[in-house]
C-alpha cells in the first residue's frame, strides 16, 4: 500500500504501518488555505540587510540600520569591515558566516532560476558575504576568523552603531590551525564562484582561486580552530564535531566548481579517513556530513560518477534517519509536526534538514528514483511534502497559529533577542546608548521598535510552546544560518505552489 509517497510491501507488520500512517496524518494534515511564499522569500532575503556590518550601500532597504564597525581589523593592520553579524549580537563569527554564505550560494545554484525578481537580491546578499570572506583570506597562510570579543559584547546590550566593546581580531595560521573554519570558507568561496561564473567571470575566478588556496592551507595545517582559539570561540561556535567533515565539504564544492580531477581523487581517497558516513542526520554550521553526501550524490544520480556510489548510500541513510515513523528515525518531531533537536536555535535544524530533503528530492526526481528505507521506500514527492510541511509550520501552520518569521502573517514574534531591533534606531534616538543603558530595553515587556523583517527566530520548544521574550534567546534569537537554507526552500515553493 502507499500513502503520500511512502510505500510499504505487504509483509510489513500492520502495527508499524499504522504507526507510520498516523504520523503522516499528523505531519501532512491539511494546512491553511495557502501561503504567499514569494512574499516570505522576499522577506527572508531582506533579513540579511538587517545583519549587515560595515558601510551600508545606498540601496539599503532596512532604513533603521546605519553604518557600524567601520574600523574592524585596524588593530591587526587589515580591513575587515563588512560581513554579517551572525545573530542578535554584534560579533562577526567567521565559521557560521562562511556556512551561511555556502548555503546562500547553494540556494541560488539550485533554485536561482525560479527566484524571479528576488534572484538579484539573493545574489547581493551572497556577495556581501563573499566580499568579506575575500578580505578575511587576503593574507596567504592566514584566515581571520572572528572580529569582536564575545564576552565583552555579550556583557552589553547596545546597537551595532554605538559599539564601544573590544573589536579584537582572531586569526588562524600554520601555528594555530583551523581546518574547520578554513574548510568551510573554501567551500563558501567555491560555491559562490559557481553563482558568479556567468554574472561576473573575473570575480568568479577570484573566488575560485582563493578557495583553492584556502583549502590547501586547511588541508596542509590540520586542526580544530577551537583548540587554537578556545577562549574566543567556545562555547559560542566551538567545533564539537571535528574538522574532518569541513575538509570533505570544501573538496566537494571545489570539485563541483572546478571539475579538477585532484578534488575527485581527494574525496575518494579520504572518504573513510575523514568519516563521510558519520552522524549523517546532522547538518549545520558544525556538521556537514548530510550535506556532503547529498551534494555528491547528485553526480551519482545523473549517472556520471559511480565511484561516488557510497555517498549516495549515505544520503539515502540520512533521508531514512529523518523520516517520521520509521524504526530507526533519529529525529524527534513535536506534537505539531516540527522537526526538533535538543539544544538552542532549533529552527537551524528545521531549515537545513528541510533544504536537504527538498534538494535530494529534486535530484531523485530527475533520476526517477525513490529512497529505500528497509522494508519501505520514500518517493521524491513525499520528501517535498515533508519539507513543505516544515516551511508551512514556520509560516504559521502550527498549534499557536504564529508565524516564526518576523513581519510575515498577522501574528509573529514581537520581542526577538536582537540588539539593533530592540533598541531605538539612530534616527529615532540620535544620542548614543551606552553598554548598560540598553538593559532597560532588553528587559522591557514592550515589542521591539524596529522590525527585523524576515528574521526567523530559534522557534518553539519540543511541545510547540513559544515564550516571545528576549531573555529566552534559544527561542527568540534569529540567525543568518536559519535563513540561508530557507531562501532555497521558499524559492521552490513560491514557484510551484
Amino acid at each position: 500500500m502507499a500513502r503520500n509517497g511512502l510505500c510499504f510491501p505487504g509483509n510489513v507488520p500492520a502495527f508499524r504501518a499504522a504507526l507510520v500512517l498516523s504520523l503522516l496524518l499528523l505531519l501532512l494534515h491539511p494546512t491553511s488555505a495557502g501561503h504567499d511564499y514569494h512574499d516570505a522569500l522576499r522577506k527572508s532575503i531582506l533579513f540579511f540587510e538587517g545583519q549587515r556590518s560595515g558601510k551600508l550601500p545606498p540601496d539599503q532597504r532596512l532604513k533603521w540600520r546605519r553604518d557600524s564597525a567601520l574600523h574592524d581589523g585596524s588593530t591587526a593592520g587589515v580591513d575587515l569591515s563588512g560581513g554579517y553579524y551572525d545573530a542578535g549580537d554584534n560579533v562577526k563569527f567567521g565559521f557560521p558566516m562562511a556556512f551561511t554564505t555556502t548555503l546562500l550560494a547553494w540556494s541560488i545554484i539550485d533554485f536561482g532560476r525560479i527566484m524571479g525578481s528576488e534572484q538579484r537580491n539573493a545574489v547581493k546578499s551572497l556577495r556581501w558575504g563573499t566580499d568579506y570572506l575575500l578580505k578575511a583570506t587576503a593574507v596567504p597562510g592566514v584566515v581571520f576568523v572572528q572580529v569582536g570579543d564575545p564576552y565583552s559584547d555579550h556583557n552589553c546590550w547596545e546597537r551595532p552603531e554605538d559599539m564601544d566593546t573590544r573589536r579584537t581580531v582572531y586569526k588562524i595560521d600554520r601555528n594555530n590551525p583551523g581546518s574547520d573554519v578554513a574548510g568551510e570558507t573554501a567551500a563558501a568561496l567555491a560555491a559562490a564562484s559557481i553563482v558568479f561564473r556567468s554574472r561576473d567571470p573575473a570575480y568568479s575566478r577570484l573566488l575560485l582561486n582563493r578557495a583553492v588556496r584556502v583549502f590547501e592551507f586547511a588541508d596542509t595545517h590540520r586542526g580544530a580552530y577551537s583548540s587554537s582559539l578556545r577562549n574566543a570561540v567556545c562555547p559560542f561556535y566551538c567545533d564539537v564535531n571535528g574538522f574532518q567533515d569541513e575538509l570533505l565539504w570544501g573538496a566537494a564544492w571545489l570539485h563541483k566548481a572546478s571539475r579538477r580531477r585532484q578534488y575527485r581523487e581527494y574525496i575518494v581517497r579520504n572518504e573513510v579517513v575523514l568519516r563521510a558516513g558519520d552522524t549523517i542526520n546532522e547538518f549545520g554550521w558544525d556538521n556537514k556530513h548530510a550535506g556532503i553526501n547529498v551534494l555528491i550524490s547528485k553526480e551519482v544520480l545523473m549517472g556520471k560518477a559511480d565511484y561516488f556510489q557510497s555517498f549516495k548510500q549515505n544520503a539515502d541513510g540520512f533521508i531514512c534517519s529523518v523520516l517520521p515513523g520509521l524504526t530507526h528515525t533519529q529525529v524527534q518531531y513535536s506534537p505539531g509536526g516540527l522537526i526538533f533537536k535538543p539544544g538552542g536555535s532549533n529552527m537551524q535544524h528545521v531549515t537545513s534538514l528541510s533544504f536537504l530533503l527538498l534538494t535530494y528530492s529534486n535530484y531523485l526526481s530527475h533520476a526517477n528514483k525513490n529512497v529505500p528505507c528497509g522494508m519501505s521506500s520514500a518517493s521524491p514527492a513525499f520528501l517535498k511534502q515533508l519539507a513543505k510541511r516544515q516551511v508551512d509550520y514556520i509560516l504559521g501552520d502550527n498549534p499557536l497559529r504564529m508565524s516564526y518569521m518576523v513581519g510575515y502573517g498577522p501574528r509573529y514574534p514581537q520581542r526577538i533577542h536582537h540588539r539593533g531591533s530592540s533598541l531605538p534606531s539612530v534616527q529615532a534616538h540620535p544620542a548614543r546608548i551606552g553598554c548598560k543603558a540598553g538593559s532597560r530595553y532588553f528587559l522591557s515587556p514592550n515589542p521591539n521598535p524596529n522590525l527585523l523583517v524576515g528574521a526567523v527566530v530559534g522557534g518553539p520548544n519540543s511541545s510547540d510552546a513559544f515564550p516571545d521574550s528576549r531573555p529566552y534567546f534559544q527561542e527568540s534569537e534569529p540567525t543568518t544560518y536559519i535563513n540561508a537554507p530557507l531562501v532555497g526552500l521558499l524559492s521552490y515553493f513560491a514557484a510551484h505552489y
